[in-house]
């Protein structure tokens, strides 16, 4: 029987190490930039969409960013995130949720997404996601996306991706925001393979 996909992400986290999953990277350093490069101030509210146990936090809390939410599927992820913050979980907002069924109190500086979007395949699914991350910003407020580029893979975890380009990633979001810049990247694996990734800065219209 197969899976859901809650199911999935819970046996991920729950069988594999921080550094035995893919998209593992202890120096998130192109999504640092973003913050860097658009000026995101200390006191702004940002959202993590999938942050699992990535070290996003870990270097936005060092950086002393006050406010911070990550939001999750899997429970487990998110005890992990937390048993490695140790002290400093106190100082972040942990949502466990499908990001599709998330329905926010409040409204976000900055909404980052880093490899979890191109885990949406289904047309209804991708748009409802646009449109939540439109109602969950503040005006003016910043999304960055990261997601597989048409020349990165196929499979991730075991599921089906979808892969983006410029034009395409533009297109679904241009009703809402206003797209900043997109770049390439390569991200490599703890398997010593490479990933292509197209990183994109929108602002909320």
């Amino acid at each position: 029987m197969e899976l859901s996909k809650k199911e999935h992400w819970e046996n991920v986290f729950a069988t594999k190490a921080v550094n035995e999953v893919s998209w593992y990277q202890p120096n998130p350093e192109t999504s640092l930039q973003l913050f860097e490069r658009y000026g995101i101030d200390k006191k702004a509210k940002i959202i993590e969409i999938g942050g699992g146990d990535s070290y996003l936090i870990d270097h936005l809390l060092l950086l002393g960013y006050e406010d911070l939410t990550v939001l999750d599927i899997s429970e487990k992820a998110i005890e992990r995130l937390k048993t490695r913050l140790g002290d400093k979980a106190k100082n972040v907002n942990f949502i466990v949720s499908d990001v599709l069924d998330f329905q926010p109190t409040e409204r976000y500086d900055v909404w980052h997404d880093r490899a979890s979007f191109h885990f949406l395949t289904k047309t209804n699914d991708i748009q409802k996601y646009v449109d939540l991350a439109s109602k969950a910003l503040t005006q003016d407020g910043f999304l960055f996306l990261a997601t597989f580029s048409a020349n990165g893979p196929l499979k991730c975890s075991g599921l089906t991706v979808t892969q983006y380009d410029e034009p395409k990633i533009g297109l679904l979001f241009q009703n809402n925001f206003q797209k900043l810049n997109c770049f390439m990247t390569n991200h490599q694996t703890p398997f010593d393979t490479i990933q292509n990734f197209i990183f994109c800065s929108f602002q909320k219209k």
